[in-house]
């Protein structure tokens, strides 16, 4: 437990409504948070965890009810009035220039300048550097922000709301995209900052990371309040329960696999990076029908660059990928898609999985657009594109449940939900899902664990990636270890042992 000041009210919001249209994000939430907390945000996609805290920070203007800082009523028009009373927001996906050094980023629009309005960026960088020092937050001031990891590029947004004067921190999803390492990095930032008087309030998923981190919780279900415990007096159980309102199973129920004929085969591979670095080397894998092959490994070992190089994205250096008995290597993203029966869940759905500005229907026919029903001699049947969409919405839950929404308005999860929905209803013989349950909540996790399990017993073939060694373990049949682009092991994950994976993993022997 931290240091909390129970005398100290730092953030008071009261009877908060926030409405888009006929739409109620937010229904009447109460939320009070102490100086010196680390006070979490807990609900599943879309209910409305992100709007409350856009609202605390001026992104959004609430539609009715109060906010308090320190004691004080405020109206927080926009962000720089939230910074002005001392809050600080770091965004899930991260607003930085990338072609800036960290220190340009953290100074832009409020720039230290010496005499005739000269640009000061040594000094910039001294305070930037004792800001660093003092918090923990190790990075260099002069780094380029397109070449440092995404935990660096999180601990830039940090130090540029402490750069801004921030008492009040909010982070949204802060380990979203975050390695084992970062994560626990980034819990020893947090109590660094409480350490120093800062109050954090972090919107998450992760039930086990509330368990470490937070003080007390605050739970919200469809837009409304529910309660708010102190996190030591209740199990992660019991938060998931209050979460998505009936019990929650941390274990995937699934069958033994019934596993067929082999699909995909990849040989001897090799795959080079951005920078012409040779990245996947002599890669082999095999993948057979009616069964889920997991790739546990660190951020870093290849994955990417394989599951583009298997979609057509990253051209092959060497090697060959054949599906059945076609040979598929550098074939192009459509034929992959259209002719060979690969589709994909992306691991960034924002940049490769959806067309924000595209609405719901129009992101779910992304790859079937110019067939029938969708469309007859190059025109769209709109009425089948939206008799399509309703439909996928029932069936994989997608909250709102409007199809003329547009993408950027659904929360991660819901986003994640679009994109299973149109890969699946593709009915693909390989199922490639990479990063699949990041940033989801346990309820929506569930879901997507039970949607890969059913391709499974469909007969189709299931490659997942993922960093999560436990969603590794529970999903997959069949477990192989990726280091440094190679596969160095291979496990049946019903006798798997996580030591040993995780030994594996870092490149030791078993």
């Amino acid at each position: 437990m931290t240091s909390i000041d129970f005398s100290r009210k730092t953030v008071e919001m009261i009877d908060v409504v926030k409405k888009f249209g006929d739409f109620v994000a937010n229904d009447r939430i109460s939320l009070t948070v102490h100086k010196g907390e680390v006070h979490a945000l807990l609900g599943e996609n879309g209910a409305g965890k992100t709007t409350l805290m856009n609202c605390l920070y001026g992104l959004y203007r609430p539609t009715e009810g109060k906010i308090r800082i320190n004691g004080k009523e405020v109206v927080i028009t926009d962000p720089n009035v939230a910074i002005h009373h001392g809050i600080g927001m770091v965004h899930q996906h991260f607003k930085l220039v990338e072609p800036f050094t960290v220190t340009q980023n953290i100074i832009l629009g409020q720039e230290t300048t010496k005499m005739m309005g000269i640009l000061d960026l040594a000094a910039a960088e001294k305070k930037v550097s004792e800001i660093s020092e003092k918090y923990g937050l190790t990075v260099d001031p002069r780094a380029k922000i397109e070449d440092i990891s995404v935990g660096s590029q999180q601990r830039v947004e940090i130090l540029k709301a402490l750069y801004r004067g921030a008492e009040i921190l909010i982070l949204d999803e802060p380990t979203a995209v975050l390695t084992p390492g970062e994560i626990q990095e980034l819990v020893t930032i947090i109590r660094n900052l409480t350490a120093e008087g800062k109050t954090i309030i972090i919107i998450t998923h992760k039930l086990h990371e509330i368990k470490q981190v937070a003080d007390y919780c605050t739970i919200i279900r469809r837009g409304k309040f529910i309660d708010t415990v102190e996190v030591a007096g209740v199990t992660e159980h019991e938060l998931a329960s209050k979460m998505v309102g009936r019990e929650v199973s941390f274990a995937v129920d699934k069958r033994p696999a019934q596993r067929g004929e082999r699909v995909l085969a990849i040989e001897n591979l090799v795959v080079k990076d951005n920078r012409g670095i040779q990245v996947v080397n002599g890669l082999s894998l095999d993948l057979h029908k009616g069964e889920i092959l997991g790739i546990a490994g660190v951020d870093g070992n290849g994955q990417s660059e394989l599951i583009e190089a298997l979609m057509g994205l990253r051209k092959v250096q060497s090697g060959r990928i054949r599906m059945r008995d076609k040979d598929i290597t550098n074939a192009s993203p459509k034929q992959i898609i259209s002719e060979h029966s690969i589709c994909s869940i992306p691991e960034d759905r924002q940049k490769r999985g959806l067309v924000m500005e595209f609405d719901v229907a129009e992101n779910l026919i992304l790859e079937n657009y110019q067939r029938r029903p969708f469309s007859e001699r190059g025109v769209l049947d709109h009425q089948e594109i939206y008799k399509f969409a309703d439909q996928c919405i029932m069936e994989f839950d997608v909250r709102p449940q409007d199809a003329q929404m547009t993408a950027k308005s659904l929360s991660g999860g819901n986003q994640q939900k679009v994109i299973i929905a149109r890969e699946v209803s593709n009915d693909p013989e390989v199922l490639v899902a990479s990063q699949p349950t990041r940033g989801l909540d346990v309820g929506a996790i569930e879901y997507v664990h039970r949607a890969l399990v059913e391709q499974r017993d469909r007969g189709k073939a299931v490659l997942l990636i993922s960093f999560e060694l436990d969603e590794i373990i529970n999903v997959s049949d069949r477990i192989a270890v990726i280091f440094e682009g190679r596969i160095v092991g291979e496990v049946d994950a019903e006798n798997a042992d996580e030591n040993n994976i995780g030994l594996m993993m870092a490149g030791g022997r078993v």
